[in-house]
């Protein structure tokens, strides 16, 4: 067991201890399904044959079949998806969804590859999984530095396998490839959701809350413009490359244009396609987490507040879109001083959620509007959030606890309903 896994089974077990749970179903979530680890050749644009290391894991499927993304990224391994794969199983649990967790990644700098390599990167990934994916079997779904378009090829790839059409198999799909309205903007909006039940609950102002956010990606994007349409100042944000910081707050739709347009960070102001440079302050990822804010909002990769960095933290109240950007070292650092911080597994589970509609769609062939899409994942959002509020409460621990302890509790009740050694042990 290595080490982001391991850390992730210290978040179990400190769960486990506050409910009354089964402990064969704490032993059979520290275990996986399958793990698959496999290289893909891709015929480059220059002739040359390249192999790219990929992996599949599929962590639990008591509650359905497994869900989970596929990253492409430079530093995928084994370790990380299989971490993400398990976080996938309780986020999907949290949120009440028919599904298992998994997660799958190719070790590559899409950034690199010209559209057509990705392309044939891409369809290669699913050439070899196909035996072991299906839409009542694993359902695949974007992630870091995948897409619609991504998605679209590999389900058509699939359905060329299987020689019929199977839109049910991916998620995340173009709509026009069956993918569902309100899609898009689900994980950012479903962070949204859980941001202004905070308002609620903490009687904030948003005119007067200071914003940073760590990852200008879809999610982080979209959960930025919303809480900048509702008034919130969004003072700093930032990419892979670094970010800006204007302590009077950015106009977001500025900076999205300019990094969607030309895939550069820059401190804008925006009339139509004409923009203007505004005075700004350039600093790394790791000022930006420091910094005095009253919402840190960290949107990129894992393991961005460790324990070298927790004590550096000011932000009062910290919602995690990314998968596990909080160390478990350091959440106990932060939980000392009182941080409230809203777990992965319920603030960015907006994203499973939609793309649970779009797979339910796709199986009855009849399509919801976008309103209705909203309307279903805000109820959705907004009843978890409650119920982990209230675990919280009850057991007077901290957010991520409660959230663990609300999904443990119905695994456990599926688990059991199965027998445990309690039903099968000899009786005297």
């Amino acid at each position: 067991m290595t080490d982001i896994f391991s850390n992730v089974i210290r978040r179990l077990d400190k769960a486990a201890k506050i409910i009354q749970i089964d402990p064969e179903v704490i032993h059979q979530l520290k275990h996986l399904t399958a793990a698959m680890e496999f290289s893909i050749p891709v015929r480059m644009d220059s002739g040359e044959l390249k192999y790219f290391k990929a992996y599949r894991a599929q962590h639990n499927n008591t509650l359905g079949p497994t869900k989970g993304g596929i990253r492409y990224h430079p530093m995928v391994c084994m370790d990380e998806v299989k971490s993400l794969a398990f976080w996938m199983t309780m986020k999907c649990s949290v949120v009440n969804l028919p599904f298992g967790g998994a997660k799958g990644g190719i070790c590559v700098n899409p950034k690199e590859l010209s559209p057509m390599e990705l392309e044939r990167l891409s369809r290669g990934f699913i050439k070899r999984i196909a035996d072991f994916i299906g839409p009542d079997v694993d359902i695949p779904a974007p992630d870091v530095y995948t897409n619609a378009m991504i998605m679209g090829w590999m389900m058509d790839e699939y359905s060329k396998i299987v020689r019929h059409h199977v839109p049910g198999v991916i998620t995340g799909k173009p709509i026009a490839l069956g993918g569902s309205l309100g899609r898009e903007d689900a994980t950012g909006r479903g962070a949204y959701y859980c941001i202004k039940e905070l308002e609620k609950r903490l009687n904030w102002n948003p005119k007067n809350i200071r914003v940073a956010v760590q990852g200008f990606g879809n999610a982080g994007q979209h959960v930025a413009k919303l809480l900048f349409e509702d008034g919130y100042k969004i003072v700093a944000v930032s990419d892979s490359k670094g970010g800006v910081y204007h302590s009077d707050g950015f106009d977001i739709d500025s900076l999205i244009y300019m990094k969607n347009s030309s895939k550069i960070l820059k401190a804008v102001y925006c009339t139509e396609s004409v923009c203007e440079e505004v005075e700004a302050e350039k600093i790394t990822n790791e000022e930006l987490l420091a910094l005095d804010v009253d919402l840190l909002i960290p949107a990129a990769l894992e393991n961005q507040i460790t324990l070298s960095n927790a004590s550096e933290i000011k932000a009062p109240v910290i919602v995690e879109v990314a998968n596990g950007p909080i160390s478990t070292d350091a959440d106990e650092v932060l939980q000392s001083r009182d941080t409230l911080v809203v777990p992965d597994i319920l603030a960015n589970a907006g994203g499973v959620t939609v793309s649970y509609f779009e797979w339910v769609q796709n199986k009855i062939g009849y399509y919801w509007s976008e309103t209705k899409v909203r309307e279903k994942l805000h109820s959705s959002m907004l009843r978890e959030f409650s119920a982990v509020c209230q675990m919280k409460k009850d057991k007077k621990v901290d957010m991520r606890t409660a959230a663990y302890a609300h999904g443990l509790c119905r695994i456990g009740e599926a688990v059991s309903a199965q027998g445990t050694r309690s039903y099968f042990a000899p009786r005297e």
